[in-house]
């Protein structure tokens, strides 16, 4: 830019144009005043200056040293001497240039982007400095309460132990706090990678656990579980991890965050308590077989006494031992699930002939009820048939427990989208909404006047809950109180 205005631009059209322009300052380059010859309307409004005060001043007069943050003095002088040393344009990103408010009478905190652009004379000398600004405050504040916010969920994470993570779906790029590496068993210096840190997670849980949150995330939005671990030591460990799926303007998946604990220890009392509840239910697994045995003969040989008490009485005494043993038998299966021990014996076969098979079980016990069985299509699919004779047993016995006599159950088996899926349906009590997300929980039990003398730990749909996940199932239940209740779970028919 030449510093003689062409014949057709005279000195006020100049002046008009250059005062409409964006946040602009022109100084003569008579260093070090640097002499003010025209500043723009908007650049005086940024400033808080008037035109009067400013036009044929130095620079330095009208925007003084003093309100400089100390790590900036002297970079005004600094860059318009290397704008006329280089003859270049000179950028300065940001910078702090505290602006004095006329009605507080006080000097008020900004930020600015700058850019000096050289206006060069017939010789190519440095005549004219145009120096151009941007109020940048606000992203500066905001960037400045991001990084402040990061750090306090930072130390709350570290507080609480957390470690914090970001997985980008799209690159696969891994990005995660240093406790993460400690809750895996690395120092918190060392870099780890996704890949080896799925290598250190037990391959049954990465498999039967991980894989099922991250494709139920994908539905749900969020994410919930927890797994075993091995340290490079070889120790076993636990963890829980917990967070949400972030999408894109598309819907599409783009990233998952969230945050993981060391459950270890927590973990570890629970498996002590559970090898004592196996050890002590495996204890009296023995006196109650033979208890059992003692009372099959004594019925056979009551049988020709044709006394109506003595048969009472044994047959009550029957149901007590075999209801004592079902607990015990729940009681080792809790166990053995949450020690890993639960091991699936996956077979083909029809799941209607499993489904009759336990419902005539079922009605030889419970003569008073009604059952109902409804099936479009034999069925075969793969699976581990005594555990899903187990659901569909615990289906059933809920159904009887929360139903009257006479009352109706109804089982229904249906193929729909390549799973297989089975209901049991009462015309009970009913279930309210706000206890029915709870009840495949371990040890719930929903507090009801009409339940208060119904017996249970709570463990049986929770058992129910795990056999079914592990099969790659989904199990769930529909209620609405007073009108019945209906247990549902599908399974996959292709292996």
């Amino acid at each position: 830019m030449n510093a003689n205005l062409s014949p057709g631009l005279t000195e006020s059209i100049f002046q008009t144009v250059f005062e409409k322009s964006p946040g602009s300052l022109l100084v003569k380059a008579d260093c070090p005043r640097f002499t003010i010859i025209a500043a723009s309307d908007s650049y005086l409004a940024i400033t808080s200056s008037k035109r009067e005060e400013v036009i044929g001043k130095g620079f330095f007069e009208v925007f003084p040293d003093d309100n400089i943050a100390l790590d900036n003095r002297t970079n005004a002088l600094d860059e318009f001497t290397k704008v006329i040393e280089t003859r270049q344009k000179v950028e300065v990103p940001t910078y702090r240039f505290d602006v004095y408010n006329q009605e507080t009478k006080k000097y008020k905190t900004h930020y600015w982007s700058c850019c000096n652009s050289p206006v060069l004379d017939a010789d190519g000398n440095v005549a004219y400095i145009l120096n151009t600004v941007v109020d940048i405050t606000g992203e500066v504040k905001a960037k400045e309460a991001a990084i402040e916010s990061e750090s306090r969920l930072r130390l709350a994470a570290e507080a609480t132990a957390l470690a914090i993570w970001d997985l980008n779906l799209q690159n696969q790029t891994f990005i995660y706090s240093p406790r993460l590496a400690e809750i895996f068993g690395h120092s918190s210096e060392k870099s780890v990678t996704l890949e080896e840190i799925r290598k250190q997670v037990n391959e049954d849980d990465l498999k039967n656990i991980v894989l099922n949150a991250y494709y139920e995330s994908l539905e749900t939005g969020s994410y919930l579980y927890e797994v075993r671990i091995y340290w490079p030591d070889e120790s076993l460990h636990w963890i829980k991890v917990q967070g949400i799926v972030l999408r894109d303007e598309k819907k599409q998946p783009m990233r998952l965050l969230g945050t993981m604990v060391d459950i270890t220890e927590s973990k570890r009392d629970e498996i002590r308590k559970n090898d004592f509840i196996a050890m002590a239910s495996h204890e009296l697994k023995t006196p109650l077989t033979s208890l059992k045995a003692y009372l099959q003969i004594l019925s056979k040989k009551a049988t020709p006494s044709n006394d109506s008490f003595i048969d009472n009485a044994l047959l009550k005494a029957n149901n007590q031992v075999n209801r004592m043993t079902n607990l015990i038998h729940g009681f080792l299966d809790l166990s053995k699930l949450e020690s890993g021990k639960l091991q699936l014996k996956i077979k083909d076969f029809e799941i209607n002939k499993l489904i009759e098979d336990i419902t005539a079980e079922t009605n030889l016990a419970n003569p008073d009820r009604i059952f109902k069985f409804e099936s479009d299509e034999t069925l075969t699919i793969p699976a581990d048939r005594e555990k899903i004779g187990q659901v569909m047993s615990n289906f059933l016995s809920n159904a009887i427990k929360y139903s009257d006599k006479g009352s109706k159950i109804t089982i229904t088996q249906k193929q729909i989208n390549g799973s297989v899926l089975v209901s049991v349906t009462d015309e009970g009590i009913g279930i309210k909404a706000k206890d029915q997300e709870k009840l495949f929980q371990r040890f719930y039990r929903v507090e009801n006047e009409k339940m208060k003398n119904i017996s249970g730990f709570g463990i049986g749909l929770y058992i129910a809950s795990e056999i079914v996940q592990r099969h790659k199932g989904k199990i769930g239940v529909n209620s609405e109180e007073g009108k019945g209740t209906t247990f549902y779970f599908s399974l996959p028919l292709n292996d």
